[in-house]
């Protein structure tokens, strides 16, 4: 024999485990949703549910029970429901949050006594065993009501003396299958060998964090007369043709004072002529920085009645918030120690090699003086909170520290629950998740640059079923004053349309830089540059908004669909249909009841015109194959019965690059053809 097999064993080899309770059985892991192991939280709107799926299982024959558990940061007790068994051993179980803030959830599960005796005796055929598990039973009702108060009590104990007193086999199995016993017991179960997963994190947001449609303006560009700079009043005459084309939160870039040092020119030139206004991303000049006005757009009272303007019309007001500094911003006098310096002493200007932006300066999150700097930006946000501003568009935030936004998200959002940031981080996509995860509600996308249908199709499977989903929420442009892309440029009006629809219907978040995509502006700077020519942010323009080619008229008839239909207002419906023909896209979207049913079809030739055949999933409609069903064109009004999965579509873009469909399904009798939903 080994001489080491002979050794008595140590003390420490002999001993029990830390945790004092061994006869713990359940198990609980695989819970979902979960985001990195429970680090970051994943996010819902108030009322929509959060899914809940487990694996509880334990060792042995004996039943496991498992309970979903939720409760409100601060709140003691916990909800609770109980989850339905898949199969499997997978479990699931659903809940809604009913306000804002952070919230947790869990899943406990243990063997059950009285379940497992239950289960046993349903299989048990001899009278004599029957018997036994009876006096069994009962005495798991008697331990189950000493758990009972008052009637709960009492019937618990009435039912076991029951049990005690039969002597027909039958009539105890009858008893130990009857719902409402059960029921009556499941209200005290025996959890002193219950395992519970670690609490898991929920962010709960209101309802425009997950559905929005966003207006970019130029406060300048908005005075009546031509030459003149516009104001914060001139911007509240606007408010209501930006209201009737269906939009609920108006953007403004940054409206601070703009630098004077550096300032750039038109076309970012680095040579401007006097009264060339300059970028408002160079934020700061003698008259203020981050907390001040530009003096030329008006006065805080003038902000004050444009936030309470816009509120009348249905509207929120969303600010850009850009952390850099134009040279003459008086933190760069007042804290130098927050900027980094070139070995001449002098500040360092932002850079992107080959790009430079030498009429702003970054932070340095990694000065000495962090704390007070993250104290000072985080104060931006409560300044402008207190002013009325809800809404957040913040600025490359990719280019500044992530320990600083998980810190001043959180700190905000603890007073602020109904704050709503969006990342503008047109960056690696690690980047741009992580900051999803840390706290931002809202991020732009890479849909500006995705035009054929296999990219389209990847990408929004991606943002809508993959594992971003549970943190990332889209929102979608096809434009901004940094990028005309190319498909803009060189489409005409048919691509204006194609990318408004793809980007309305495809994203429940989406907006658009307002006035040049109204207008279809699409001369670039140069050829190869997303740039514009003559770009708004360097000058101020003045806009034809009643030109008669304007797109305002069909903006508004794409955005009042979206808040007619329920189903284009999340995405977790969202699936690509078949199509014979590359150059066309087909989605389809649906509420859970199927109460609401669009079928989108979009000609991405932006040049001529193309024909295919699309496949619908009927059954997933609740549309029976052969049953007629209308197809209502919410774009043209023309309607279509169809009674088929398979259907021809035709789209000549110089017409009108799309369809939208409404499903509407035939709710009366066979023979009645004329009255659907």
């Amino acid at each position: 024999m080994d001489e080491r097999r002979r050794r008595p064993a140590k003390a420490a080899e002999t001993a029990l485990p830390a945790d004092p309770e061994g006869r713990v059985r359940a198990v609980v892991e695989g819970v979902t949703p979960i985001v990195d192991g429970g680090r970051f939280a994943i996010k819902r709107v108030t009322g929509e549910p959060v899914k809940v799926e487990a694996d509880c299982f334990a060792d042995g024959h004996d039943v496991v029970v498992a309970l979903l558990l939720w409760r409100r940061d601060g709140e003691k007790a916990w909800r609770s429901a109980p989850m339905e068994a898949l199969g499997n051993d997978r479990w699931r179980a659903a809940f809604a949050a009913d306000a804002m803030g952070r919230w947790w959830y869990t899943v406990t599960a243990w063997v059950d006594p009285f379940r497992t005796w239950r289960h046993d005796l349903a299989r048990r055929v001899d009278a004599e065993d029957i018997m036994v598990a009876a006096e069994i039973g009962a005495r798991l009702l008697e331990e189950t009501a000493s758990r009972a108060k008052g009637a709960d009590r009492k019937a618990l104990a009435a039912w076991a003396a029951r049990l005690r007193a039969e002597r027909d086999p039958d009539a105890v199995k009858s008893m130990g299958h009857d719902e409402a016993l059960d029921e009556l017991a499941m209200r005290y179960p025996d959890q002193r060998f219950a395992t519970t997963h670690a609490p898991l994190p929920l962010r709960v947001d209101r309802e425009r964090a997950g559905f929005s449609t966003w207006y970019e303006l130029f406060p300048r560009s908005t005075a009546p007369e031509p030459g003149n700079h516009g104001t914060l009043r001139d911007c509240i005459g606007q408010l209501r043709r930006i209201a009737q084309m269906g939009f609920d939160v108006l953007y403004l870039p940054p409206i601070h004072p703009i630098g004077r040092e550096r300032r750039k020119g038109p076309n970012n030139t680095l040579t401007p002529q006097p009264g060339d206004p300059g970028s408002p991303w160079a934020i700061g000049a003698a008259e203020g920085g981050h907390l001040a006005i530009h003096p030329e757009l008006g006065t805080m009272e003038d902000f004050r009645a444009l936030v309470a303007a816009a509120q009348e019309h249905g509207l929120e007001l969303a600010l850009d918030i850009a952390f850099q500094c134009a040279p003459d911003h008086p933190w760069v006098k007042e804290h130098p120690e927050w900027f980094r310096h070139r070995p001449d002493g002098s500040v360092q200007y932002a850079e992107n090699p080959p790009k430079k932006y030498q009429d702003i300066y970054p932070f340095d999150f990694e000065s000495e003086d962090w704390q007070n700097l993250w104290l000072a930006l985080a104060g931006v946000f409560e300044f402008w909170i207190g002013e009325g501003v809800k809404i957040f568009r913040v600025d490359n935030p990719h280019t500044k520290a992530f320990a600083f936004w998980e810190w001043a998200i959180a700190r905000i959002h603890r007073s602020h629950p109904e704050v709503i940031f969006l990342s503008e981080a047109f960056t690696r996509p690690r980047v741009m998740h992580r900051l999803a995860k840390l706290g931002f509600t809202q991020s732009y996308t890479y849909f500006t640059w995705r035009n054929t249908r296999h990219e389209l199709v990847e990408y929004f499977n991606e943002l809508a079923h993959g594992p971003g989903r549970e943190y990332f929420r889209p929102n979608a442009w096809p434009n901004t004053p940094d990028i005309l892309p190319e498909y803009l440029q060189v489409g005409g009006r048919p691509a204006f349309i194609a990318r408004l629809v793809l980007a309305a219907m495809l994203a429940p978040n989406y907006g658009m830089y307002g006035p040049a995509f109204e207008l279809m502006e699409h001369e670039p700077r140069e050829p190869g540059s997303e740039e514009y020519l003559n770009s708004e942010k360097y000058q101020m323009r003045r806009w034809d908004l009643d030109r008669a080619d304007s797109l305002a008229p069909l903006i508004a008839r794409v955005n009042r669909i979206r808040h007619d239909n329920p189903a284009l207002q999340s995405n977790h419906s969202l699936r690509f249909l078949p199509v014979d023909n590359d150059n066309l896209i087909a989605w389809s979207k649906h509420t859970d009841d199927l109460s609401s049913i669009v079928v989108t079809v979009v000609n991405l030739d932006p040049w001529h015109a193309h024909s295919g055949w699309i496949d619908l999933d009927l059954g997933a409609f609740g549309i029976e194959p052969g049953h007629p069903f209308q197809m209502h064109d919410l774009l043209s009004g023309a309607r279509y019965l169809w009674s088929e999965s398979r259907n021809y579509v035709h789209l000549d873009p110089q017409r009108m690059p799309a369809h939208v469909f409404r499903v509407r399904r035939r709710t009366r009798t066979e023979q009645d053809f004329d009255y659907f939903l």
